[in-house]
């Protein structure tokens, strides 16, 4: 495994972990969850390199556009959130009080 193959990884794996075990605020599981496509995208972008192939992928792209609109998107629900229930907190929000 190389370098880069290694930082790739364990960025994914830090992503997974802050998602899992620091979910205190709406906006650091969106962060998390960002660091996660952003590793992929980089991830994706290496693959044609180690494969060694001329031509490049639209993977990559598409991949950073659906993380874009992801973004968008969770920051529109935590706006929302934040207007309805007064604060980001996780431990306040309750899907059965909605």
């Amino acid at each position: 495994m190389t370098l880069t193959h290694f930082s790739f990884c364990s960025a994914f794996l830090l992503g997974i972990m802050g998602l899992a075990f620091h979910r205190t605020h709406l906006l650091s599981a969106l962060l998390c969850l960002e660091g996660m496509m952003l590793s992929l995208y980089v991830g994706l972008c290496m693959w044609p390199l180690s494969l060694q192939l001329s031509s490049p992928s639209i993977l990559p792209m598409l991949m950073l556009t659906f993380s874009a609109c992801e973004a968008g998107t969770g920051l529109a629900l935590m706006i929302a959130t934040t207007r309805t229930h007064g604060t980001d907190n996780m431990y306040n929000l309750n899907l059965l009080q909605c």
